[in-house]
């Protein structure tokens, strides 16, 4: 079971979370400075930058290799480009992007949900390929592919009657190995899994939103344990980051009143 050892501060609903270098990332739901940035030791609060022209944001990831943050604006369907000094870039994805990652190539993946399509886009925003998902994966909301080429997904949405994990062939197109299925609180089961972590052995961190909880499966999607559990948080869990350097995960704490998340934390553990 991973073990509080910090929580960022209360304040707007926290969309997404990650760390570069030595510092913590995370976007909050504002008009300006919506990116906190934080040091990783102390958890100090060091500057904040702004995104021109965006507030809504769905997923964040960063690259080491380029020195820079992704984040994606679900509003207007784009992905900017953020360097660390502030320095903002855009493009279209032309569909509405949800998850983002970055692959062993350095180039991003960008769910979109609602076609069920993973897109493939060079750090400057060039589409590289994309991939239309089997039909039994609905609503996927992060992806991320393996070393080997593979592709681990998460779906299910509010009201689809399957919610889980699967990994997915590299073409796209068979389901591999799979967890979850019937909507559900038992072990196996997700009340919408909505954002995934892989440590260096392979094994998949899943963030399980309405069931308020953090489940850890093997490299064959097989269930381990609980990473983390719902008296750990004090509201429902959105989005997550694995440092697997540090052996911290950071997960967003955020208040949900019906329609939107209204308040938000991000809290961290060791793992």
């Amino acid at each position: 079971m991973g073990q509080v050892v910090h929580t960022l501060p209360e304040g707007k609903a926290v969309d997404c979370v990650t760390s570069l270098g030595n510092e913590i990332f995370l976007v909050r739901d504002k008009e300006r400075d919506q990116v906190e940035v934080y040091d990783v030791n102390t958890y100090r609060l060091q500057r904040c930058l702004t995104v021109p022209n965006a507030r809504f944001f769905a997923d964040m990831t960063s690259c080491e290799h380029y020195h820079c943050l992704y984040i994606a604006e679900d509003h207007v369907d784009c992905v900017h480009r953020l360097e660390v000094d502030g320095t903002a870039t855009h493009w279209p994805v032309n569909d509405v992007p949800r998850g983002l990652s970055v692959n062993a190539a350095y180039n991003l993946l960008v769910t979109c949900f609602e076609v069920r399509k993973i897109k493939e886009f060079s750090s400057h925003g060039d589409l590289l390929r994309q991939l239309t998902l089997p039909d039994d994966i609905i609503n996927p909301k992060h992806t991320i592919q393996s070393r080997s080429g593979q592709f681990i997904v998460c779906h299910g949405d509010f009201d689809d009657p399957l919610h889980g994990v699967c990994m997915i062939s590299a073409d796209g197109r068979h389901i591999v190995h799979s967890h979850g299925g019937q909507r559900g609180s038992d072990i196996g089961q997700y009340d919408m899994p909505s954002h995934l972590a892989v440590d260096d052995n392979k094994c998949v961190y899943v963030v399980d939103v309405f069931n308020r909880r953090v489940t850890l499966l093997s490299p064959t999607l097989s269930y381990t344990r609980e990473v983390v559990s719902s008296d750990k948080l004090k509201w429902e869990p959105d989005t997550l980051y694995l440092d697997v350097q540090r052996r911290r995960l950071y997960v967003t704490d955020n208040k949900w009143d019906d329609v939107e998340w209204t308040l938000g934390r991000v809290v961290v553990f060791s793992v």
